[in-house]
């Protein structure tokens, strides 16, 4: 329970500065949001209107900084990111909100099985060291190093142009609308099937390589050797002891995987011509969009930060050593 306070404590206060710093980090720029829309939309927008923008966004004139940090966190905590200007001033949490289950369905998905599938096979090459197995290490190591957009390219025109098997582009069929049918999931599984696996290849050989490397450093440990003495099954010595040990560094890894899924895999997005949360912020910085940029910055922040909060109890839960130390 320290160790948990202690944890939320610090990642409370990491929380706080970044809400700070997205306050502050536009107001530092040359000009502000409303004066950049408004440059945009000249002779459309009268003088009242654009005074009462600036109210809207928090940049009251009339306001101290003070008092427009103030209101800024009580519209943070009603929910209220503002409004995005290259969606027709719709609300930042709704256009989020229509990106962001694309992102972490697909990317959240590819990230998890990767890690799994990644652990599971560093954890018996490492076991078996000096094997056969030994040969998925370059050939993951191999995608890995491919550079994604060629990956995802080459991936296109085999699977989709050549065999047909997938679609090239698109969450889902044009003028198909979205529901929860099972004909439109089949669909929008069919189209996210090839992006989740060039994401699964290009990630997995870091999580193999990691995994393996830290089996072989645990083999070599007492309680390994002391597990094997004991007859204890090799089924148990493998996962109870060697792999339950070795599996602590990929967590920190891991976490911040997860962390970053929000923040989408822009390439893939774009090769795949894939709705996410990637493209929005691309889109968000190449129109200007302080309000919607502001939105995305604080909710990838605050992904990431509870990944790593759930990593650190993770970490304790599985190493009492770590629990000791804090104590």
């Amino acid at each position: 329970m320290r160790l948990l306070l202690r944890r939320a404590a610090f990642y409370l206060f990491t929380a706080w500065a970044a809400i700070t710093i997205n306050f502050f980090l536009p107001r530092m720029l040359k000009g502000d949001p409303v004066s950049a829309y408004l440059q945009k939309n000249q002779g459309r927008i009268s003088p009242e209107a654009a005074d009462a923008l600036r109210t809207l966004f928090g940049l009251d004139s009339d306001k101290s900084l003070a008092q427009q940090y103030a209101d800024y966190w009580v519209l943070l905590f009603s929910g209220d990111l503002g409004r995005s200007f290259s969606h027709g001033l719709a609300p930042v949490t709704e256009v989020i909100g229509v990106a962001l289950p694309w992102t972490v369905g697909l990317v959240g998905i590819a990230t998890v099985l990767s890690f799994l599938l990644g652990t599971t096979l560093g954890t018996l090459v490492g076991w078996f060291r000096g094997g056969r197995g030994d040969v998925i290490v370059p050939v993951a190591t191999f995608f890995s190093a491919v550079p994604y957009f060629w990956m995802g390219l080459i991936a296109i025109a085999v699977f989709a142009t050549g065999l047909g098997w997938f679609p090239a582009s698109h969450a889902y069929s044009k003028g198909t609308s979205p529901s929860l049918s099972l004909e439109f999931i089949g669909d929008v599984v069919v189209h996210g099937t090839l992006p989740a696996l060039t994401v699964v290849l290009a990630s997995l050989g870091g999580w193999v390589l990691g995994m393996r490397n830290m089996m072989i450093t645990v083999l070599d440990e007492d309680y390994v050797t002391v597990a094997q003495a004991k007859g204890l099954s090799r089924r148990r010595v493998v996962f109870a002891y060697a792999a339950r040990n070795a599996v602590l560094p990929q967590l920190s890894s891991f976490a911040l995987a997860l962390g970053f899924i929000v923040g989408g895999t822009l390439v893939m997005e774009l090769v795949f011509s894939y709705p996410g949360v990637g493209k929005l912020l691309l889109d968000a910085t190449t129109a200007k969009d302080y309000p919607l940029m502001q939105g995305l910055f604080l909710v990838i922040t605050l992904t990431v930060l509870v990944a790593n909060l759930l990593a650190d109890v993770a970490y304790a839960v599985l190493d009492p050593r770590t629990r000791q130390g804090e104590s």
